[in-house]
């Protein structure tokens, strides 16, 4: 079932919490709504599934226009953040729940609702949990369970706010695959909301960055990462480090820092964008790069060692991070307040007047 939203504008009061909201979502995709708190992800998902009315534009399901359908009449499946679930019913009769209360034309009868609840279980691998209540589950569980009841209803589209957001790292990591692998089965559309982004670029087909209300950009994850469209999506998506410096010749300088350009420029205040797998470090300036820093802090975090660094002679709106591997840790074993200095790879230029950045590598072929 594709969406279509045509204009949308919602206000709250005198404030706009979307601001022109056009975007297509072919059938099937398995789409992240990402941005900050504020705005406008769980707005947009509450007006796709008629929790919410905007004051413009118009909703279309498969091309068929849904805008003035009550949230009954539009097959929406509803996952909250909290799950929602009722604490005085077992796990067999929260899933029923939607099914039991259908008007009496359209409820199935009480063999047909009981092999829907064991095969729901079945999918959610939580067969054993039955006869369970809320209370005597674990999050990931409750999530499961939740997911479970809004599919009963067999919803056209499966909308999810912040679906893990209330579970550790580690169950969110595990739902995030099964629900990836679910979606790959079962192909519906699927819509999720969530302000974590290595969630969306992990489980998304596409993903669409929001920010006060408006569109940044819609992207597929790898392209999204390698080619941001502007200086709120590359700052959104992960850490990167940024050198500002002034055009001189076909060097960027900034105090006793400078890297020279692979090409001229022009601008006068130029930002450079360098992620952290970007960046290398070493004991001595490179040739086409002079970037002095301190080592202030030192991290053991998963397949990587993170230096966290402060500027030397020069100065950084923010500490700059760069990840290098056990075994180059091991061979250089770097302790806090080491000096060292960075080497760019590959860049990402802003100028004054520039949308878009410009991608430079130092990298020789």
């Amino acid at each position: 079932m594709s969406i279509t939203l045509d204009g949308i504008n919602k206000y709250f009061g005198q404030f706009q919490a979307l601001n022109d909201i056009s975007l297509d979502i072919p059938d099937g995709e398995l789409t992240g709504l990402l941005g900050p708190s504020g705005s406008g992800k769980t707005t947009l998902l509450r007006i796709i599934a008629g929790l919410e009315t905007a004051e413009q534009g118009r909703i279309l399901f498969h091309g068929k226009d849904v805008t003035p359908l009550h949230v009954r009449e539009r097959r929406v499946g509803f996952v909250f953040q909290h799950y929602a679930l009722f604490r005085h019913m077992t796990v067999a009769q929260n899933i029923a729940f939607g099914l039991e209360v259908l008007p009496r034309k359209e409820r199935p009868g009480a063999a047909d609702i009981h092999k829907k609840v064991g095969e729901l279980l079945e999918m959610v691998q939580l067969s054993h949990l039955a006869d369970r209540f809320p209370a005597q589950l674990s999050g990931g569980q409750k999530q499961r369970i939740a997911l479970a009841r809004a599919l009963a209803m067999q919803p056209q589209i499966l909308l999810l706010d912040e679906p893990f957001g209330a579970l550790d790292a580690k169950v969110r990591k595990d739902l995030r695959r099964w629900l990836r692998a679910l979606h790959d089965e079962l192909h519906f559309t699927s819509v999720f909301v969530t302000h974590d982004q290595e969630e969306a670029l992990e489980l998304s087909d596409r993903v669409v960055v929001m920010s006060a209300g408006k569109i940044e950009q819609v992207d597929n994850p790898q392209a999204l990462y390698a080619q941001p469209d502007s200086r709120f999506v590359f700052d959104f998506l992960g850490h990167v480090n940024v050198f500002n410096g002034d055009a001189q010749g076909q060097r960027l300088v900034q105090g006793e820092a400078w890297v020279d350009m692979p090409s001229p420029i022009t601008d006068e205040a130029i930002q450079l964008y360098l992620r952290p797998h970007e960046v290398r470090l070493q004991d001595k300036p490179a040739e086409h790069a002079h970037l002095p820093l301190r080592i202030e802090s030192i991290s053991l975090i998963g397949a990587e060692v993170r230096l966290e660094l402060l500027p030397c002679g020069w100065q950084a709106d923010e500490p700059w991070e760069v990840g290098i591997s056990h075994v180059e840790f091991n061979r250089w074993q770097p302790k806090r307040g080491d000096r060292c200095y960075a080497v760019p790879d590959v860049g990402h230029l802003f100028d004054a007047h520039q949308g878009q950045p410009q991608t430079l590598s130092w990298l020789k072929d």
